[in-house]
């Protein structure tokens, strides 16, 4: 998928999560999203040991994330202990958004 579709798809999609957040916090509910990194799943599959060390290499936690790192974030924001979050997007991408990344560094 081209990036700007990419960017307006996500754009849009924060856009309608906020929006529910603010309808909804009236009512006591929280609306909020998770948005995943390179994440290790059978997508990956056939892609090559050079090509994944080069995703991992992108990423200051040195490894993909799991399946289990989205599922527990989804946990958290569904539990009480996050009860006063709404409106927000959680990413879970071991630091690679960061401007200080190893990649970003590399180009900058």
């Amino acid at each position: 998928m081209a990036v700007p579709v990419m960017r307006a798809r996500n754009g849009a999609h924060s856009g309608a999560m906020r929006t529910a957040a603010t309808e909804l916090a009236p009512k006591k509910i929280t609306v909020n999203a998770v948005m995943p990194g390179n994440i290790a799943t059978e997508g990956l599959d056939g892609m090559g040991a050079d090509y994944i060390a080069g995703m991992e290499a992108a990423i200051p936690l040195r490894r993909l994330g799991t399946v289990r790192d989205i599922a527990n974030t989804a946990l958290f924001l569904a539990s009480n202990e996050a009860g006063y979050i709404t409106g927000q997007t959680i990413v879970v991408d071991g630091g690679q958004v960061l401007p200080e990344s190893p990649a970003a560094l590399d180009v900058m």
